[in-house]
């Protein structure tokens, strides 16, 4: 096995930075891209998803969103996740070119924010054959979903795919910021306001040696025609397989939401329920059911024939 620091170039040339995890056996074999949600970078709780991952047999990308942690791109700290949802894209053709992955055989995971784009991603890439939307941004909450939604997909589907270099995923747009990711002490009051964001974003992002800053800018997140809504683009997500992972107390990315979605997902799909707030996954033995699950859910959907 090998784990290796590696770059590759994102949608409109932007040098993305993470770690190739590449396990022993035969190969080519199948292949995953990870990236973590809302400003977090990719050590915070993820690194052990990515080794379960490849104790199973799968090839792991796992990297920093652009403008965050080890990826370059500017401004420093901003959010399009339109922008991220299309380096996903550029992130499966970089794996699927590895000799050591099948093309054929390629899955997406991504979590809370990051757990919508893989939504969209999984819905509108038909090179991707498997979807792990963890504790996910599952759409809008009060939106009505039984009206025009497959109307309302398509203009998300082709605002992702815009190659104009124009469009929503290019800039510039509408900026929100800058603000605290999180509330710390008597600052200003953060973006995530719940306390659980607060405790693990402060705990979990404040170590030695840590790329996260608490600071954010938002570019094209809300309000914008289309709205970026993975809760349109999840029953387009079939014949996928999809699993979600929900927290059960989830106030951050809501759980009536994401189960909501779930509901209006097709088949196959898979739910995952795990007691607790938003952040449980990421740690204990909470993170061992999700990952665990995620695994036995991969291994199955990218291997069998």
């Amino acid at each position: 096995m090998t784990t290796d620091e590696v770059a590759f170039e994102g949608h409109g040339g932007v040098t993305l930075r993470g770690v190739l995890y590449l396990p022993a056996g035969a190969v080519p074999g199948p292949g995953v891209v990870m990236a973590h949600g809302f400003s977090a970078v990719k050590e915070m709780g993820l690194p052990a998803y990515a080794e379960a991952f490849r104790a199973a047999g799968l090839a792991v990308l796992l990297y920093d969103h652009r403008n965050l942690g080890a990826s370059d791109g500017t401004p420093r700290q901003e959010i399009n996740p339109w922008a991220q949802a299309r380096d996903y894209r550029a992130a499966l053709t970089w794996l699927g070119d590895r000799p050591e992955v099948d093309p054929g055989r390629l899955g997406v995971w991504g979590s809370s924010f990051s757990g919508g784009e893989v939504l969209v991603v999984g819905a509108c890439d038909d090179r991707v054959r498997a979807v792990v939307a963890n504790v996910p941004f599952a759409g809008l909450p009060g939106t009505d979903y039984g009206r025009d939604v497959d109307d309302r997909f398509e203009a998300v589907r082709a605002a992702f795919l815009d190659d104009s270099g124009q469009g929503l995923a290019d800039g510039p747009g509408d900026v929100l910021g800058p603000m605290p990711v999180v509330t710390d002490g008597e600052g200003p009051k953060g973006f995530l306001a719940e306390p659980e964001s607060a405790e693990w974003f402060l705990d979990v992002g404040t170590g030695a040696g840590s790329t996260w800053r608490n600071e954010i800018t938002l570019c094209n997140a809300f309000g914008t025609d289309p709205a970026f809504d993975p809760g349109v683009c999840v029953a387009h997500v079939a014949p996928t397989p999809l699993l979600m992972v929900v927290a059960t107390e989830d106030r951050v990315a809501s759980a009536e939401v994401a189960v909501a979605a779930f509901e209006r997902a097709g088949e196959p799909k898979r739910l995952e329920l795990i007691a607790g707030h938003h952040f449980v996954p990421y740690a204990g033995a909470a993170l061992e059911q999700a990952a665990g699950a995620a695994r036995d859910f991969l291994v199955e959907a990218l291997t069998s024939d």
